[in-house]
């Protein structure tokens, strides 16, 4: 794919009743729920931005004067915005129709009640190569925290599409956030319709819906049970990841492990580095191979001795880190946790409510590299001349 291809609109559903979040939308329509003091709308708009979108196309319906007096014309936000006004009983699909004067041939598409952190890169790249009309993102829920709606194929191709979640093998959530060709408005009806429940079966039948699937957990305001959570998630961090052996301490000879706090040597500026980091509010997460407990090496009670003495260390020194994830499984076990695989980060990123894609992760090998890339995180490798301390005085300038 080229890179230099982008996406300059996106598209809102934002005219629904927002019923279930009662009474805060009855005088106040969904999109414009306060996260930390700001309109969700606005969190959406921020991050379309980040991505390169020039155009924002509202679709509105309930309580449109709310969102037009506040965003207007979108200049304040760096944005252009436009709105398409409709009925308040119209069905996404008919919204979606009535505003077709106004897209262009391939847009971004999204409810407005959503948050999904993304890699556009690797999304157009899976778009592009499966010649689809219509790209959903698939939230893989592999912790099942909701249960799935939607059955993605091996080939990447949307198979099963159930509102109702009952369906038998479904492996995903449909996360709301698409990437639409033009083409899909000649497949709709004229009366008033649900996109997902008209257009779905139709693209699917075809294999002109493709699922983009994704470990990135999506964050809703679609009920108000949710709403705490998301507030959590959208909460301005700065968080960084650190490799431990070789970035944190010295590492042991090869084929060999650190059994004990005595063999465990902090490299130079270390201390410093954490210090560093904290004093500009980081927040800081080891994610460590542990791979000598499955050989028998050490034990999960050597490991944790080694890590406690470790975090006295640096509350002696006026510091501390955030966490410690480490994988315990050998190399051939099949885990998705063992780096190059990104699971510590996804279930850190779980446990705080971090947005990977704004994260940084230092390691000192092309795996850790592979891994935080693979994480969507920014990452970039330290080594003898190019140490922790010299990484972070890097980071914290730019």
């Amino acid at each position: 794919m080229d890179k230099s291809v982008k996406i300059r609109q996106a598209v809102i559903l934002a005219g629904g009743l927002g019923t279930r979040l009662c009474p805060l939308t009855d005088s106040l329509p969904k999109p414009m729920i306060p996260i930390n003091g700001r309109p969700f709308l606005e969190y959406q708009i921020k991050l379309l931005k980040e991505k390169g979108v020039e155009e924002i196309i509202l679709l509105l319906g309930y309580l449109p004067e709310k969102i037009m007096d506040y965003f207007k014309d979108g200049s304040r936000f760096g944005v252009s915005i436009k709105y398409s006004v409709g009925k308040i009983e119209d069905e996404t699909g008919t919204r979606i129709k009535n505003a077709s004067h106004l897209l262009d041939d391939l847009f971004f598409l999204l409810y407005c009640d959503n948050y999904l952190p993304f890699n556009l890169e690797k999304f157009l790249k899976f778009h592009f190569g499966h010649n689809a009309l219509l790209t959903s993102t698939i939230y893989t829920n592999r912790d099942n925290s909701t249960k799935n709606n939607i059955l993605v194929d091996d080939s990447g191709y949307v198979f099963v599409y159930d509102k109702t979640r009952t369906a038998e093998n479904l492996n995903g959530v449909e996360a709301g956030f698409f990437i639409m060709d033009k083409k899909v408005i000649d497949l709709m009806p004229e009366h008033n319709f649900s996109f997902e429940k008209v257009i779905f079966p139709v693209l699917l039948k075809d294999k002109k819906m493709a699922g983009f699937m994704t470990d990135h957990k999506y964050y809703s305001i679609g009920s108000l049970e949710r709403l705490p959570l998301t507030e959590k998630f959208l909460k301005p961090k700065k968080v960084i990841f650190l490799d431990r052996d070789g970035v944190i301490n010295k590492k042991a000879a090869r084929g060999e492990y650190i059994k004990n706090w005595k063999e465990f040597e902090l490299l130079p500026g270390v201390i410093e580095a954490i210090k560093m980091l904290k004093e500009n509010n980081y927040s800081i997460y080891i994610i460590s191979n542990q791979a000598g407990i499955a050989r028998k090496m050490m034990t999960t009670e050597d490991l944790e001795i080694i890590h406690d003495n470790f975090r006295k260390e640096l509350q002696k020194n006026g510091t501390d880190i955030d966490g410690i994830y480490y994988c315990p499984h050998g190399w051939n076990e099949g885990c998705e946790c063992r780096k190059p695989k990104t699971g510590m980060f996804f279930q850190a990123a779980k446990d705080h409510a971090i947005d990977l894609t704004k994260a940084v992760f230092i390691g000192d090998d092309e795996r850790d590299l592979e891994a935080g890339e693979a994480a969507d995180c920014k990452a970039f490798l330290v080594n003898q001349d190019f140490n922790l301390l010299k990484a972070v005085k890097s980071l914290i300038k730019q």
